[in-house]
């Protein structure tokens, strides 16, 4: 392996397994999000500091898409439905509401990555990026005799 190969950043993988496993011990996943990152899209009233803090629970979200890029899931604020977009470089940590149990990563992670292809990851998948189309709410099981 080469010095200039550039080897993904565990951010996401750490962000998945941290978010099963507090799912997993009934404890309530809370994401902490750098607010003035490039390509988020969150509900700006509730920025304090320069971050927010969200409940990305299972129970809290709908159609939550945890890729290598970025966190995508609809929430409601204030009885408002929202689209809710979160890079992965903006993530600063994921933990458990009820014990602080997690992981805060080190905002110089993707300093010196760059993805395979030429273009930069929020170019690639920024929400005004077209949405993916709806599947049709078909259950995908038939009965064989």
């Amino acid at each position: 392996m080469s010095e200039t190969t550039s080897i993904t950043p565990t951010r996401p993988y750490m962000v998945r397994a941290l978010y099963q496993w507090i799912e997993d011990n009934d404890l309530t996943p809370y994401l902490m999000v750098d607010a003035t990152a490039e390509n988020v899209q969150i509900p700006t009233e509730h920025v304090q500091d320069g971050r927010i803090v969200l409940n990305i629970a299972s129970r809290a979200t709908g159609n939550m898409s945890m890729e290598n890029d970025y966190i995508h899931f609809s929430a409601r604020f204030g009885g408002v439905s929202q689209d809710i977009w979160v890079p992965l470089t903006a993530v600063l940590g994921i933990y458990a509401k009820e014990n602080s149990q997690g992981m805060f990563f080190d905002p110089n992670e993707y300093d010196n990555y760059q993805p395979e292809g030429d273009s930069p990851i929020a170019a690639k998948n920024s929400p005004t990026a077209a949405p993916k189309p709806k599947r049709d709410n078909k259950a995908g099981l038939k009965v064989l005799k």
